[in-house]
């Protein structure tokens, strides 16, 4: 049977059901007893093996078919679900999924499943599978081969000094496998799985990714942060079946050294350009090249002075009564506004892609802390640069291993409170105007004012006077000082006084903000603020006096035109009437002290409706001069922090007008 026809639909369909196994899976484990989550499981496992078995994939169908017995022991209430039953269904999703990549990309996707297989059957049985081959502490005697030191990055590099100051020691472990090792990924995890207890991994080699996969050839190394001893940490490691050897020496480095290298790596990094032919043969995965972004940004910055001079020309053209003239100047405005679209949607990419490692962490890291978590992603789906998405994974986990030991409290502590024993967190990602907003919300303990008062007041970073002053939100931004820590104990999954002003510094560099919200006893959010690094933006152009202010299109819902007496106050604030919610209204002139000229009083005003989030708020202006795109750029070093403008922008006439951030207007 000649199957190539329906090779693509056999990709998507195998992609969707394995999303849908691992969706249910997490599921499942906190509701061991639904069967109906048990019966879609089985059901879309058993339409993989069916698929599967038709196109000839034999590895594939017979680990779905195993797999599959696990489940329908379940199912007929022969099988218990417990952690191990859920473990080990994970990992047949991990070889499943990277076994459909391998035909994707024209490989036959046949992978050794044996030891695996073996394995699910003894789950099938009720019986345990020994993962531990106990062994003398005699193999720690083996010489080590000499391993050069992992470079790193500044943010990586400012984590491990600060440890230093916590006395939280940085090591460098190699770890060696048998030659005879058959599973090697499943020995990784469970490497990982076992320095996650005592310490926090910060960086491999290869990626953990590869190193997930059995993607190395016998051993793989990494940077490891904890207090214990070398001694300590390598014992639990040789109790690991088919480790043979493990390096461990403490970090030597010059931070500024390093720091530089990294600067000069930097500079050689490139992306992927995908490039999909009309037709094809055999080979289903996107062909791409690689591109200098070097190249990308020569490309963007080349395009930006295009997109000047047609707006010129647009001028131009309006002072010219010439038909030919308007209707060429229209063209190339379309045309180069395909142009523009093309080249900005190369460097963006889902945010998916960093978010979808955190299921699996908050997973482990609420197992190892005793505690009930539920994670909900929100906006999985936004884009954003791909140089940001490269750089925020690692604030990312900061905040939420924050979040899971400080925010999210004891189940017993929770239902104390009148709290459901399960915390919840929450992943949130969306556009707003010229940014991407991204937030870690939950609903534990709140950050606890009078501690956090009591701590910068002792630290020096605030005066008792001062504090008196500040709101609960003011005062829980003080966490975000150098050094900061309320914790009552050191532990392993956050409290070291290590991450949150490295992050905060992390997404400045970004040119972003972090910002929190918190209510004692009922949770917090931290916000991050980043820019979308779109150097073209559409943007509605405004008159305030003599002021000319362009307003990013993507953050307004409508204009609208209000009578005076139209425009009512409420606490002293200007609110206006839209679509029966009360919204207050902000004017531009105020904000920005545009000097008054003497006008002409109009009967109505000119309000901007703009969003952030649920969010809205009307900006007062004189008037609207219509729709534009033109160059972000920004104000420099000088006056890159004034409130409420993200950039300027030169117009077609040679006007400066500044970009204004709605998001900063929004309260």
């Amino acid at each position: 049977m000649e199957t190539d026809q329906y090779l693509e639909v056999f990709l998507d369909e195998s992609r969707e059901h394995l999303q849908a196994v691992n969706d249910n899976i997490l599921k499942l484990e906190k509701k061991p007893d639904d069967l109906d989550i048990v019966n879609e499981i089985f059901r879309s496992a058993h339409t993989l093996k069916g698929m599967s078995a038709t196109m000839g994939y034999e590895d594939i169908a017979s680990l779905t078919h195993k797999m599959e017995n696990v489940l329908d022991q379940i199912r007929n209430n022969k099988l218990t679900v417990t952690t191990e039953v859920i473990d080990i269904i994970f990992l047949a999703i991990e070889y499943l999924e990277d076994m459909v990549d391998s035909i994707s990309a024209g490989k036959d996707g046949k992978r050794d499943v044996s030891e695996l297989v073996y394995r699910l059957e003894l789950v099938e049985k009720g019986e345990t599978a020994s993962d531990s081959d106990t062994r003398s502490e005699v193999a720690s005697t083996i010489e080590p081969k000499e391993t050069l030191q992992l470079e790193l990055d500044e943010f990586q590099m400012t984590i491990i000094e600060q440890a230093k100051e916590q006395n939280v020691f940085g090591y460098q472990l190699t770890v060696s496998l048998s030659e005879d090792s058959i599973l090697k990924g499943a020995r990784a995890f469970m490497v990982f799985e076992a320095l996650e207890k005592i310490g926090e991994v910060i960086k491999t080699s290869p990626a953990v990714e590869e190193i997930e996969e059995g993607d190395f050839d016998k051993e793989f190394t990494l940077i490891f942060l904890s207090k214990q001893t070398a001694d300590a940490i390598k014992a639990p490691l040789y109790k690991i079946s088919e480790v043979e050897h493990v390096a461990i020496s403490t970090l030597i480095f010059e931070l500024k050294e390093q720091v530089q290298e990294v600067a000069e790596t930097t500079q050689e990094s490139s992306v992927e350009v995908e490039n999909t032919p009309a037709e094809s043969k055999n080979n289903h995965a996107s062909k791409t090249i690689r591109v200098n972004l070097e190249r990308i940004d020569d490309l963007l910055n080349l395009f930006e002075e295009v997109v000047i001079d047609r707006s010129r020309l647009e001028v131009i053209s309006e002072g010219i009564d010439n038909p030919d003239l308007l209707e060429t100047v229209e063209h190339m405005g379309r045309v180069s506004s395909d142009m523009q679209s093309l080249i900005l949607a190369m460097r963006m990419v889902q945010i998916e892609q960093v978010f979808n490692r955190f299921p699996r962490m908050i997973r482990g890291l609420a197992r190892d802390l005793n505690k009930k978590i539920n994670l909900e992603i929100i906006g999985a789906e936004t884009e954003l640069d791909r140089t940001v998405i490269d750089e925020i994974g690692d604030p990312l986990v900061h905040l939420i291993r924050n979040s899971v030991d400080h925010g999210i409290e004891m189940p017993e502590v929770r239902k104390q409170a009148g709290k459901p024993e399960e915390g919840k967190i929450i992943l949130r990602a969306f556009h707003s105007g010229n940014h991407v907003f991204i937030e870690i919300e939950d609903d534990g303990a709140g950050i606890n004012r009078n501690k956090v008062e009591a701590k910068a007041i002792e630290k020096g970073i605030i005066t008792a006077e001062h504090a008196e002053t500040l709101s609960d939100d003011e005062v829980a931004q003080l966490i975000l000082s150098s050094g900061f820590s309320t914790a009552d104990h050191i532990s392993n999954i956050s409290g070291r006084g290590v991450g949150l002003d490295v992050v905060k510094s992390k997404i400045e560099s970004l040119s972003g903000r972090i910002s929190i919200e918190t209510e004692e006893g009922k949770g917090s959010i931290f916000s991050i603020q980043l820019p979308l690094t779109l150097s073209i933006i559409s943007t509605l152009l405004v008159r305030v006096q003599q002021e000319t202010y362009a307003i990013p299109l993507s953050s307004i819902i409508e204009t609208v035109l209000l009578e005076e007496s139209e425009i009512m106050t409420a606490h002293g604030q200007k609110v206006m009437d839209f679509r029966g919610h009360v919204i207050p209204l902000v004017a531009l002139a105020e904000v920005f002290q545009v000097p008054t000229m003497e006008k002409e009083k109009s009967k109505h005003e000119a309000i901007v409706i703009v969003k952030k989030g649920d969010k809205l708020t009307g900006l007062i202006v004189d008037s609207f001069l219509g729709q534009k795109e033109v160059v972000l750029k920004s104000l420099g070093y000088y006056l890159g922090d004034v409130f409420a403008i993200s950039g300027a922008t030169i117009l077609g006439d040679g006007e400066v007008a500044l970009i204004i951030d709605p998001n900063a207007l929004i309260k």
